[in-house]
This record gives C-alpha cells, sequence and structure tokens, in this order.
C-alpha cells in the first residue's frame, strides 16, 4: 500500500460490495489518494460532518441510501464537495435526480479504472463555491472556458452550461430540444469534444436528409446484392461512429416505421445490415435534437414512448436568444472577430446598433444573429457597423409585435409563425427563389427549409 503524503486528496468511498470498494481503494492509494472506506450511507453522512473530504465516491443501492439519502446529503449539507455516483443498477429517475442536484459523473459498474481516475481528477481539479445553494452552477470560473464554442453569461446559459459540463464524460443518453436556430448541434458537438468519446466519429444524422425508404440501408448498411441497386458492400452511419457520439438531428421528423428500427439500435447498441445475417455490435452515445414538442407527439401518438425514454434520459431544453439578455451582444461580437476578413476594417457596433440588436425579436435565434453578422460585414461602409448597414426587419422595430399591448392580442404561437413567414420571405426574395443557396444561409438542409416552406404555405417559385 503507498503511503499518501499530508497533501493528498482524501476520497470518501460509500459502497456495500467489499471486492469493488476495498480493490478500488488500493488502486487510488497507489495513485497518491487518501481513502476512507464505509459501507452505508448513513456512516458516510456522520463520516462527512467529523472529517474533511476533496471527493465522495458513492454507490446508490446500498444500505441507508434506499431513497437517495446520502445524494440529497451530499448536494445540500456538503454542496462545496464534488460527488461521483458509481452504480451497477442505473435507473432513469436515479440519473435524472444525480444530474438536477449537480454530481459530477454518473459512472456505470463496470467501469474501467482509467474511466474512473479520469472523473475523479476532473472533479477534484473544478472550483467548487463554498456553501453554494444546490443546483445552482458557480457565477463563473473553468465550467464556460472548457466550451469556447458556447458563448453566453447569462443565467439560462450558465446553467446550460453547468449541466453540459456535469454529463460530458457519462455514456447517458442526451436529447436537447429548443426552437431553430438556437445552437443544439453546438452544445451536442461540445458534449462529444469534451468527452471520453472525442477520439470518435462525431456522426451527423440528419433525419430530414434521409428518405424513408433508404433509412435502414444509410444507417446500418447493405451487404452486395441483398437489394436491386446494391453493387457493392456498404457501411452504415453507426458503423462509422462506433466508439463515438451519433447525433441524431431533427429527430421529431422520423417516421414512425424508422423510429421502430432506430429503437433496437438505441436499446441494444447492435443491428444488423441489409441482406447480413449477422448483427453488428457497436459502442455508440446518441444524443439527439429536435424542435418539436416530443413529448406531446408521444401524448398524440405520432412519437414512439419506448424510442422517447431511451434517447431522453438526459433532457435540455436551450433558451431562444430573446430570453439571453445581453448574450445578444457577446455573440454578435463573436461573430464579428470569427467572420471579418483579416484584412477588414471593421472593428466595432455603433450603440444604435447595439439597441437595435437589444430590441430585435430573434425568431431565427443564433443562426439569424450570424447571418446578420455575416451581411453587415459585407456591406459595412466604415470602421463601424451602423444601423443602415442592418437589414430592413432590424432597423423597422416599430413594424415588429414587441410592444405588451400588441403581443397581448396575438398567441405566441401566432407571433412566432408571423416571424418565421417574415424570415423567410426576406430569405427568398434575397435569394431570388433558389432553394440551395437560402438554405445554405439559413444553416439548414434543402428538404428542412422545404418543409418550413410547406408549413408557411410560401412557394419559392413566386421569388424566381
Amino acid at each position: 500500500m503507498t503511503t499518501t503524503n499530508d497533501h493528498s486528496h482524501r476520497i470518501l468511498i460509500a459502497d456495500d460490495e467489499p471486492l469493488y470498494r476495498n480493490a478500488t481503494a488500493e488502486l487510488l492509494r497507489d495513485e497518491g489518494y487518501d481513502c476512507v472506506c464505509v459501507e452505508d450511507a448513513n456512516d458516510a453522512i456522520e463520516l462527512l460532518r467529523e472529517q474533511p473530504f476533496d471527493l465522495i465516491l458513492s454507490d446508490l443501492n446500498m444500505p441507508g441510501n434506499l431513497k437517495l439519502e446520502l445524494l440529497n446529503e451530499g448536494r445540500t449539507e456538503f454542496s462545496h464537495i464534488p460527488m461521483i455516483v458509481v452504480t451497477g443498477a442505473p435507473s432513469i429517475p436515479s440519473a435524472i435526480e444525480s444530474v438536477r442536484l449537480g454530481i459530477a459523473d454518473y459512472l456505470l459498474k463496470p467501469v474501467k479504472f482509467d474511466e474512473l481516475l479520469a472523473a475523479i481528477k476532473r472533479a477534484i481539479g473544478q472550483p467548487i463555491a463554498k456553501n453554494v445553494e444546490p443546483g445552482k452552477p458557480p457565477a463563473s470560473g473553468k465550467t464556460q472556458s472548457r466550451f469556447t464554442e458556447i458563448i453566453g453569461d447569462s443565467t439560462p446559459m450558465t446553467e446550460l452550461l453547468d449541466i453540459v459540463d456535469r454529463i460530458t464524460a457519462s455514456k447517458t443518453n442526451v436529447l436537447i430540444t429548443g426552437e431553430s436556430g438556437t445552437g443544439k448541434e453546438v452544445i451536442a458537438k461540445a458534449i462529444h469534444d469534451n468527452s471520453p468519446r472525442s477520439g470518435g466519429t462525431f456522426q451527423v444524422i440528419d433525419c430530414t436528409a434521409i428518405p424513408e425508404s433508404l433509412f435502414e440501408s444509410m444507417l446500418f448498411g447493405h451487404m452486395k446484392g441483398s437489394f436491386t441497386g446494391a453493387i457493392q458492400d456498404q457501411q452504415g452511419l453507426l458503423r462509422h461512429c462506433d466508439g463515438g457520439t451519433a447525433f441524431v438531428d431533427e429527430l421529431g421528423e422520423l417516421p414512425a416505421i424508422s423510429q421502430a428500427k432506430l429503437l433496437r439500435a438505441v436499446q441494444e447498441q447492435t443491428f444488423t445490415p441489409i441482406g447480413d445475417s449477422k448483427p453488428i455490435s457497436v459502442n455508440t452515445r446518441f444524443v439527439s435534437a429536435t424542435n418539436r414538442d416530443l413529448q406531446a407527439d408521444v401524448d398524440a401518438g405520432r412519437f414512439r414512448q419506448d424510442l422517447f425514454y431511451r434517447l431522453a434520459v438526459i433532457h435540455i431544453e436551450l433558451a431562444p436568444l430573446r430570453e439571453r439578455g445581453n448574450d445578444v451582444l457577446l455573440l454578435a461580437d463573436y461573430f464579428l472577430k470569427h467572420l471579418r476578413p483579416t484584412d477588414s476594417s471593421i472593428v466595432g457596433f455603433s450603440a444604435q446598433t447595439l439597441d437595435c440588436f437589444r430590441s430585435y425579436h430573434w425568431p431565427g435565434n443564433v443562426r439569424e444573429l450570424r447571418n446578420v453578422i455575416e451581411r453587415t460585414i459585407a456591406l459595412a461602409r466604415g470602421e463601424t457597423i451602423e444601423v443602415d448597414d442592418l437589414p430592413p426587419q432590424l432597423r423597422d422595430i416599430d413594424s415588429l409585435p414587441m410592444d405588451t399591448a400588441k403581443i397581448a392580442e396575438i398567441s405566441r404561437d401566432e407571433m412566432l409563425d408571423r416571424a418565421d413567414q417574415a424570415y423567410l420571405t426576406a430569405l427568398l426574395k434575397k435569394h431570388e427563389g433558389v432553394i440551395a443557396s437560402a438554405a445554405r444561409q439559413a444553416g439548414l438542409s434543402r428538404q428542412g427549409l422545404n418543409k418550413l416552406l410547406r408549413r408557411h404555405h410560401i412557394s419559392a417559385d413566386q421569388f424566381r
């Protein structure tokens, strides 16, 4: 046994399995940690009140923790001590409760020691604020700096970053919802890039871009001769992201028959290519995204309940840009710095322009803001972006239903529909009805843009 020094981190291990508890303690002591072991949650709570610890490593199913007592006490009375849950009997309620309460990691037995050690180092290395109210993230610190592509310090973003920071190392499937343009793929990519799977593939599966008849072939692959046109073996998208992350975008648009085919792959982590008889096993984390209310679709019978629960173990809802306060100014500055050419003389925005950014409703959210900044960079005449450089919808703020009297007269859905129609009309007018270029600017697939146009009864032909 390695002798620890006075400055080693102290870890409390609470687990009623003697073999696992003692073996883990020995391995951690060899790494220089000072470990104290208990087999009962009540003993763990008592020790936490008597002695200082730097980390709690806890099982869930053990005496004294039948109602997650240690989990709850650990995040209330001892919120300054990071906590890692390692369990052999995971459940959706315990995973959700763990994330809600703010644990550092939720790991499943058997866990590789290297993964456990990495989680411990990550948890102990994070600045944990003293006397933090349970469930509230630190006001600032390392959490945000890890995610350089996620911009914002508003309350919704601070809370979002705290949740993302906690779940990156887990294997749990995640569902990201929110309006179009809020940055769901950016969040999904951040989860992947900061996870142990970052060395694997981040595979985008766009449900609007795959025809229903080809879904099974594109997702699972096929063997040569398995159907007309199958002239060679083809690996599916899931095979490419073995060991990585499958980002299932526009999940709510997935047809019912495709939902059934996806369910087995998510549930069993196996699939069989068309024309083959041998199942293929993969190790894939599923992160999905949609702008639809999937729970409502489940209730209406449009989406499979079992698939929803498999993919939405952790649910992240992204706030629209209009609810993120001054984040719009931080994002505008970020896009300006990253989109302007190196020889550009533009240095910033006028005060009046920033006022327009604050006042505008941003129906297209972050995606629309990015497009606006890219446009103004191209059209700006001087070193400062002025109001005259902005598109008409931002200059004519009075034409938007922003005052409370007008908002009270219409529903939220109607207001968003009006904004969507105005945006799509301006987009098609600019691109003279060319779907490909309009979709590229909007950050959508051609199928996705066509779907929006049909929803709002807009024909691209009238702009050609």
